[in-house]
Formats: C-alpha cells, structure tokens, sequence
C-alpha cells in the first residue's frame, strides 16, 4: 500500500510510543483486560513490532525490569482512562494530549456528544500515525484535532490556533511524557498548562518515581525508553502542583493495580516505576502563587 511506501518508521524519542502500543496491544488480547485497545496492534506492527518481540535480555534483573515497565504502561492506561471518564462525567468537553504519540483515546473512548480531542505531538509521530488510522479506517467517536508542534516551542500559540478555548475546563493528559523532559521542562511545560486552564479543569500526569533512573535507566541499552529518562518526580508531588493552583492526589501503582485486581506481585515497590496523578484546578487559583513564573509560559 502507498501509505506503507511513505510511512516513516519511528526514530528517536518518539519511537517509545510504539514500544507502548506493543504494550497496549498485548494487554487487550487478555482476557480480563484493564482495557481494550483495538488500534494498538496495527500501531505496533507498522512500527516493526508485532507479531515479534524485541529480544529478551539475557540478565534476569534485565527482564524484571522490563516487566514491571509493561506493568507500569497497562496501569498508568487504566489510571489516565478513569481520570477523562470522571472529567467528561464533571462536564469538560475539551480534552488535550500532550506528547500524544499512539494514543488512541479519540477512537476507543466513548465521549459525551461535543467532546474536542487535541492532540500535540510533533510532525513525524502525528504523519505515521495517520497512516495507520487510514489503513485501518478508523473513525473517531469525537471532534479529533491534530496540532504538530514540538512541545519545546509555542505549543500553546498552536493549541490556540487549532481552536482551544482556555477560558473554559480542558482535561490535560500528559502521559509517559514528563521522565524524558529536563527539570526545568518540567515546570514550564506545567506552567503552560496552568495558564491554559479554566477553574474545573483536570489533569492525569504520569512522574518517575523518586530513584526509578538509578535503578532503571543507568545500565539500560542505549536507545532504550530507560536510557532516555531524565527527571523524576518532585518529593511532594501534590504539594508541587499546589504551587501551580491545583488540588492533587497521588497514588502508586501499586495501589491502583490491586484497585483494578491486578496486584504487582513479586516485584517490590520500589520496582515500579512511575508515579501517577489526578488533579482539579481550584476556583479563583493564581497563576503561580508563591512561584516566579518561568521564563516562556506566557508563550
């Protein structure tokens, strides 16, 4: 097929996203699934990744490793599922993924009639993507806008143009993405957000847990997800966002998964890796109480 011709094959950062979708497609094959993804086989097959597998590392604690950050994607999905499920339930219509990759919501998710999807990633992951939806004629249960921008640059000025509306509640989703942007990322990227955010809005964040890149991501292969982390989250996470105006809760997965009758199991807490966040933007909250606004968030 022509699209297969043209499509480009996932490089770089982004190419973790197919990796996840291999995940996402495993788990729904299950047959008491966290979830159901019927877009990720194809995502991972013209990514190179179904129906083989990467070659298992001969380490053992390689393969735990591994493991447990399968365990973390398949919880993190049914976190972040519930997080936009109680958002579209409080009445958010406008809904933004951030670093969007081959995240399907648009298509597997059953929104309320009105629902605006974005999704921000950069050009190639948003090309291939497109792609694979178009062979596989996929149609989105909501109104699905694409904005390529790196999320480096003006992303704001380009959710704008697209047609968001900050001045009512937005549902952000920024999922897999934070572990790979630096410290000072981190925060202008929150800050961007904030600035976006009408009271009401939510937001589902997914953190390195404190010590996951010493253990992980030191003695991973070069050019694995590991070996590309670089921040890990804050030691009080909900009172960091509390700086930012909004009303955090913080849960391990650990405690999400027995929540979802998946209990990890063997590995210990520490193992897991990931932290994951809900959060409401308070009433009347200023910018960035207490907080000097960084440089580039009113971009």
């Amino acid at each position: 097929m022509a699209d297969e011709q043209e499509r480009v094959q996932p490089s770089g950062v982004w190419a973790t996203a197919v990796g996840v979708a291999r995940v996402r497609a495993l788990e729904t094959e299950r047959e008491n699934a966290l979830f159901r993804d019927p877009l990720a086989q194809a995502f991972a097959t013209a990514g190179g990744l179904w129906p083989s597998s990467p070659p298992l590392p001969d380490d053992e604690a390689a393969r735990r490793r591994r493991q447990a950050v399968s365990f973390s994607i398949v919880i993190r999905t049914r976190f972040l599922d519930e997080v936009l499920q109680q958002a579209s339930a409080s009445g958010v219509r406008q809904v933004v993924l951030l670093g969007a990759g081959m995240d399907s919501r648009a298509f597997r998710t059953d929104w309320p009639e009105g629902t605006r999807l974005f999704e921000i990633d950069t050009a190639a992951p948003l090309d291939f993507k497109a792609s694979v939806l178009r062979q596989e004629r996929a149609v989105a249960r909501c109104e699905r806008i694409t904005v390529a921008v790196d999320l480096r640059e003006n992303w704001p000025g380009a959710l704008a143009a697209a047609g968001h509306d900050p001045a009512v509640p937005t549902a952000w989703i920024a999922e897999g993405l934070l572990i790979y942007l630096p410290e000072e990322a981190v925060e202008l990227l929150l800050a961007r957000i904030s600035a976006q955010s009408a009271a009401g809005s939510r937001m589902g964040l997914t953190l390195g847990s404190r010590g996951v890149i010493e253990r992980f991501g030191a003695d991973a292969a070069q050019g694995s997800a590991a070996s590309l982390w670089v921040s890990e989250m804050p030691d009080d996470p909900v009172d960091w966002l509390a700086g930012h105006g909004w009303e955090a809760h913080s849960h391990t997965l650990r405690e999400r998964a027995a929540a979802y009758g998946r209990p990890a199991g063997t590995p210990q807490r520490e193992e897991q890796p990931g932290g994951l966040i809900s959060a409401v933007r308070r009433q009347n909250a200023s910018r960035f109480p207490g907080r000097p606004t960084p440089k580039g968030a009113d971009d």
